[in-house]
């Protein structure tokens, strides 16, 4: 089949990553193809699922026009420098363009071992790689930028983990998967012409409005991307969970979600990953830690803005620093945005920041399911039972806080309609996910496809789908840890 790969990552900037090929697997099998993302790349889905197209998702044959590259960056991890990561287990196998005329990576993961794997097998196992596909998808239903999975191979081998588990290969799609490590690498091992040629690479493909040779006006660009994708995160209780400087893209795409999970019950201190020991990466600290990232950003661009017009080394770091100090009130005006519209809320009214943060407090202090609470909002609007809500009857902190939201809100019929619009009835409920991996795992992929389903369309109910949308027992979520999956 024809994949139109058009490679400028490995034209221009060639330096920045190996050329090398995934490694065949013994027994590729499709577990899974997204079918509206490939046609929306152009591809043919029928020819995807052929022997050929499952040979290449698997990474057992090159497609014509393909030049696959691991490609190198650093990374600040739980806050260390680690000075040189790259691809471990992925193979940009390169990039088309798409029917709306954007530019797409189309990458492997874990499709075997690279020079930057340091030790690690190069492989994934179909857990990790079902809960990258589930998500991703759930956060594109709901408008959140984010990486996409094209498709699911299993490989017919054993990976050791904790224990041996099934393998699998994942086609991840991405506007592309340049990050905030990309240019920590280039700046710290590069010359001034290496750094020149990403940035320039990055402003041309993702920002191609900005002036050419102003390294500021992309910080500036970066900045408000990054804050509005973590306030949208928080609209849906997301935690990444592993929020290292190499899991930012440049873009402002969500990557890897690796260890990642949702809040059931509204608690901002929660974090699930096995490795965040401090709870560095938890929900509440989202927002502060994607700014330290951009800080560490605007370290690898001074270089080229000193010395630039004249421009002094303090009056640039003075820029930058105004720059990135800008995440804050951008975030939070992102945050209102979002709340507001969860709140049905037409216009803007000095006093909505509390009336969402008021109402967060409550759901804090009941341990009211974040999802269902919205949700609940619209259902009393209408007259209908209301669960959550429930939990606190009779409570006087929710009833003066609902007399100020309704005499805020107007029509209360079109403001239910808005809210429903906005508000997902259905999310990767944690235990709904390891259900459906669990079952993956023993070779049974019907839940992961039910649940696929309702994640793709998680606004408007469907007669019974109530259980994928309620919240886990309290003792799952008392228990519950996530991890990589390296």
């Amino acid at each position: 089949m024809e994949w139109g790969f058009d490679n400028t990552f490995a034209r221009d900037l060639p330096w920045l990553g190996v050329r090398v090929d995934p490694v065949p697997v013994a027994d590729p099998t499709l577990l899974a193809l997204n079918e509206p993302l490939a046609l929306d790349l152009g591809l043919d889905p029928q020819a995807l699922r052929a022997p050929d197209g499952v040979a290449v998702l698997a990474g057992n044959q090159i497609a014509p026009g393909s030049e696959p590259i691991a490609q190198a960056y650093a990374g600040h991890q739980f806050g260390q420098l680690s000075p040189f990561l790259g691809d471990g287990r992925a193979h940009l196998l390169g990039e088309v363009v798409d029917e709306h005329g954007h530019r797409r990576d189309i990458a492997l993961k874990g499709s075997g071992r690279t020079p930057f794997s340091r030790g690690g097998d190069g492989r994934a196992v179909v857990g990790p790689v079902l809960r990258e596909y589930l998500v991703g998808e759930f956060m594109h239903a709901v408008g959140i930028p984010t990486t996409r999975a094209l498709a699911a191979v299993g490989t017919g081998e054993a990976v050791l983990r904790e224990r041996p588990l099934p393998g699998a290969v994942l086609t991840r799609v991405a506007s592309s998967h340049l990050r905030v490590g990309s240019l920590v690498l280039v700046a710290t091992r590069g010359g001034r012409e290496h750094l020149e040629a990403v940035v320039e690479y990055v402003r041309a493909r993702h920002y191609p409005s900005l002036p050419e040779r102003d390294p500021m006006a992309l910080l500036s660009a970066i900045v408000q991307r990054q804050a509005e994708l973590v306030a949208s995160w928080m609209s849906v209780g997301f935690i990444h969970g592993v929020m290292n400087s190499d899991n930012m893209t440049l873009s402002g795409e969500t990557i890897d979600y690796g260890p990642c999970a949702f809040l059931d019950a509204y608690a901002p201190e929660t974090h699930f990953s096995s490795i965040d020991h401090t709870g560095r990466y938890r929900y509440s600290a989202q927002p502060a830690m994607a700014q330290w990232n951009l800080t560490r950003l605007a370290e690898t661009l001074l270089p080229l803005a000193v010395g630039e017009d004249g421009a002094s080394t303090d009056a640039v770091v003075a820029d930058a620093q105004a720059r990135v100090e800008a995440f804050a009130p951008a975030y939070e005006r992102a945050w209102l945005d979002r709340f507001r519209a969860k709140l049905g809320l037409i216009g803007e009214r000095e006093d909505d920041r509390a009336l969402a943060e008021d109402l967060l407090e409550i759901a804090k202090g009941g341990g009211l399911d974040l999802p269902g609470l919205f949700r609940d909002l619209a259902a009393r609007l209408r007259g209908e039972e209301t669960p959550v809500l429930d939990r606190l009857a009779g409570d006087q902190t929710l009833t003066d806080w609902s007399g100020r939201w309704s005499a805020r809100v107007g029509d209360p019929q079109a403001a239910a309609q808005r809210m429903d619009r906005v508000n997902p009835l259905y999310i990767p409920r944690n235990h709904l996910v390891e259900e459906a991996l669990a079952a993956a795992h023993a070779g049974e992929l019907t839940p992961f496809a039910d649940l696929l389903e309702r994640l793709r369309s998680p606004f408007a109910p469907v007669p019974g789908g109530e259980r994928y949308a309620e919240p886990a027992d309290p003792g799952f979520t008392s228990g519950y840890v996530t991890f990589c999956g390296t």
